[in-house]
């Protein structure tokens, strides 16, 4: 855990929070009164800011009707290109990269559908078996309408200990019958960060298509994907960028591959200049955007515009300093009082190998889960033992992680989870 010092006192906790120089944003959020929120990777909050872009897209339907397509403070058939160049940033790519649309799982199907093309042995897809089941079916349907069998050709990198992934096992498994590679920036279940530059640079020298899914990374951690060469790159913008529930998703397209055409073709793909000429013969955009499909959610898209502007004036470098703080913090909490109680961190503890939350694992985490949220703390929970807590940098503060620390004291030194069934909800 390194050589720093802990400090258990809440006044160490007060005044890490007076010297945060991102301590402002927390204004910035609707925080669920009386509640410590901690599960923004599944989750983030609503700000006022997105709130009030929502309301002026709504606004402009009112009063403009079909004209808000071109006319008013942020018109609608352009919104998609500016809010991927607003967050190309976060990605470390060029505006033209990078586009919002769709949802994570439409994307990958768009990027697999583009990218995979199965020739003489190279048929494989290489994944993991950490991976969020949404992304497997997915790539398990695209097999299937090749005529293979994923049992076959779906290849999943095995995890040691159930909870991290081997850099140097998944570059093994990139061998001359793989045919694209897709993995996880941050594993959902144990936080942990894959080193992207160097298997970007293993799929590169083996001449194999890969891309990752930022879900658990977009927000709260820098990337470089242009710099790193990656392929392409799909995330969902409601955790980390708190665009609100199934807020529309985002994509990225490396530029060396412009120019091609997306394996699901549809009009808002078009080059914007024709996309009107209402022809039968499509001419996709020479961007990332030629990868859109049909007409953007305006609703869900809405919230980013505000929302975006925010993590502009935070900066994602200022953002992953406090990240790591709060999460440091955390687990420190986890090493010196919480590892009494029977939990462990599932978590990698290095800086360099750690997203944006933390993995408490404990055999009771489900009955935790439910007794913590009672005691006013929202965790999340993951079969069948890990307890996820992110505090979030624009929104959480340290006081709130000492608070839910002295919390969950509580429920274990009086054992008030065992008043609950262990069973999870329905929505975990």
């Amino acid at each position: 855990m390194g050589t720093h010092s802990f400090n258990p006192s809440k006044s160490y906790a007060e005044e890490l929070d007076r010297n945060d120089p991102l301590g402002r944003f927390r204004q910035e959020f609707y925080l669920p009164e009386g509640r410590i929120y901690l599960d923004g990777n599944s989750l983030g909050l609503l700000s006022r800011r997105a709130e009030r872009s929502l309301q002026q897209v709504i606004a402009a339907w009112r009063d403009l009707g079909i004209d808000g397509w071109t006319e008013g403070e942020q018109p609608w058939f352009d919104l998609s290109e500016r809010l991927g160049a607003m967050m190309a940033p976060l990605v470390g790519a060029d505006p033209e990269e990078v586009i919002v649309t769709g949802s994570t799982t439409v994307n990958l199907h768009q990027m697999v559908a583009t990218f995979y093309r199965p020739r003489g042995k190279r048929t494989k897809i290489l994944a993991d078996v950490l991976n969020f089941p949404s992304d497997i079916y997915a790539l398990q349907s695209q097999l299937r309408l090749h005529g293979l069998d994923p049992e076959e050709h779906l290849v999943r990198v095995p995890s040691r200990d159930g909870n991290t992934l081997d850099e140097e096992e998944i570059i093994a498994a990139m061998t001359d019958e793989v045919a694209l590679i897709l993995l996880p920036s941050v594993l959902y279940r144990s936080g942990q960060l894959l080193d992207i530059p160097r298997l970007a640079r293993a799929a590169r020298v083996r001449g194999i298509p890969i891309g990752f899914d930022l879900c658990h990374s977009i927000g709260a951690i820098p990337h470089a994907l242009s710099e790193w060469e990656v392929d392409f790159a799909v995330w969902c913008t409601y955790k980390y960028l708190n665009s609100g529930p199934g807020g529309t998703a985002g994509l990225f397209v490396n530029r060396k591959h412009f120019g091609r055409l997306p394996g699901l073709a549809g009009w808002f793909g078009s080059d914007k200049a024709k996309q009107f000429d209402m022809e039968h013969r499509f001419t996709p955009a020479r961007t990332a955007g030629a990868y859109q499909i049909g007409t953007p959610n305006l609703l869900s898209t809405a919230p980013l515009i505000g929302s975006l502007e925010m993590f502009a004036e935070a900066g994602i470098e200022r953002i992953r300093e406090k990240s790591l703080r709060l999460t440091r913090y955390l687990m420190d909490w986890a090493e010196k009082e919480l590892s009494k109680y029977g939990f462990a961190l599932g978590n990698p503890t290095e800086d360099r190998r750690r997203g944006g939350h933390v993995a408490l694992i404990h055999e009771e985490a489900v009955r935790i889960c439910k007794a913590l949220k009672d005691e006013g703390v929202i965790p999340d929970f993951r079969a069948p033992d890990v307890i996820r807590l992110a505090p979030v940098a624009l929104y959480t503060s340290f006081a709130d992680v000492w608070e839910a620390v002295q919390r969950l004291r509580r429920i274990m030194e009086e054992k008030s989870y065992e008043r609950y069934e262990k069973k999870r909800g329905v929505v975990a």
